[in-house]
């Protein structure tokens, strides 16, 4: 999942798709299944606090809107946030522009929380 290359192919669907990364979704969702299936029925944490997963069932317009704008630049990098981190520990340029320009993203999107949305 640090290669563009194999992130671009997974969503190139008309072209040359390489379905390699939908295994390791699959895989991951598999192993995160039981263990929030576990954690709904517990009601408290570890550490004894209560727990409180999220109760938003229903889809609005930021949600699609975020979705949208994660998946673009997604396509666009080829870098997903937790790999991009470990592609700029290993030292891959492009990788740290992609991260700079996520944070630089966040803060936009701090600002326009906290002034424009919360009126």
């Amino acid at each position: 999942m640090t290669d563009p290359g194999k992130v671009i192919g997974f969503l190139d669907l008309a072209g040359l798709w390489d379905p390699s990364l939908a295994l390791v979704m699959g895989g991951a969702i598999a192993v995160a299944l039981p263990g929030f299936a576990w954690a709904r029925r517990r009601g408290r944490t570890w550490l004894g606090q209560p727990l409180t997963l999220p109760a938003a069932g229903r889809i609005d317009r930021r949600l699609v809107l975020g979705s949208l704008t994660f998946g673009a630049g997604w396509g666009l990098a080829g870098f997903c946030p937790g790999p991009a981190l470990v592609s700029v520990a290993a030292g891959q340029p492009k990788a740290a522009v992609f991260v700079l320009a996520m944070l630089a993203g966040m803060a936009v999107y701090e600002c326009l929380e906290s002034h424009v949305f919360s009126r």
